[in-house]
């Protein structure tokens, strides 16, 4: 294992970041000399060019990506140490969940309500983000937990995953098509009729795609949106 100052990978970390060694800089405060020759150390020591440098910009090599993936998530589990650290005695602690809006707003709120009843010295930081974006909040050490929409294929290098409640998908139609209103229709069938659905970053809309492909169709839909709310207006 080599014996690497921490200090040097918090300097890679903050130019990795900015990609601006003067920036890296007024973030530290130190002087950007003080960061060049921190980078250069580092580099000698890993026999590895992290940066390519030019008169007005900085961009990453392929050692240097590899590196800033693990260091990343390093770097935020220490600060996310620091400030639970800050938080005992002065707040009791913080507790920073990931979860899409759509499970904030149905789900998640009388839970939320009911933890500051019981814990009031506690604070609760809610980051609002896809199924499977909050597992890289995960990862990266950006949250505590997260609740998500399962399947998802994302959680596969989750350690720890309890199921909560099932819950089941149904299309909704406007009073247009109130003729299918308790109708029976095939996955054919249904793709002759407009189809509104979220895009292909979230869980949902995945799964309803990987359905239509396991029957050898294919899902066009007619919109693609990113929010439930803007779906429900449509």
């Amino acid at each position: 294992m080599m014996d690497i100052n921490y200090e040097l990978y918090k300097v890679f970390y903050y130019v990795a970041s900015t990609l601006s060694f003067s920036e890296a800089s007024k973030q530290l405060f130190i002087s950007q000399s003080a960061v060049s020759q921190s980078i250069k150390a580092l580099e000698k020591k890993l026999d590895q060019t992290l940066f390519i440098r030019s008169t007005k910009k900085v961009r990453l090599t392929t050692e240097g990506e590899i590196l800033l993936r693990h260091i990343e998530p390093a770097i935020s589990l220490i600060k996310r140490g620091e400030s639970q650290l800050l938080d005992v005695g002065a707040r009791g602690g913080q507790l920073h969940i990931g979860a899409s809006d759509t499970i904030c707003r149905y789900f998640l709120v009388p839970y939320l309500e009911r933890f500051h009843r019981e814990f009031p010295g506690a604070h609760i930081k809610v980051t609002n983000a896809t199924s499977i974006r909050c597992v890289e909040l995960l990862e990266t050490g950006q949250v505590d937990l997260i609740v998500v929409n399962s399947p998802n294929a994302y959680l596969g290098n989750v350690p720890n995953v309890k199921k909560i409640k099932d819950f089941q998908d149904v299309f909704i139609a406007d009073k247009a098509f109130e003729e299918l209103k308790g109708k029976k229709l095939s996955f054919k069938e249904l793709l002759n009729y407009p189809i509104l659905m979220l895009d292909r970053k979230s869980t949902t809309s995945e799964y309803l795609h990987n359905l239509f492909l396991q029957n050898q169709l294919d899902l066009v839909p007619e919109i693609e949106l990113s929010s439930n709310d803007l779906l429900i207006d449509l």
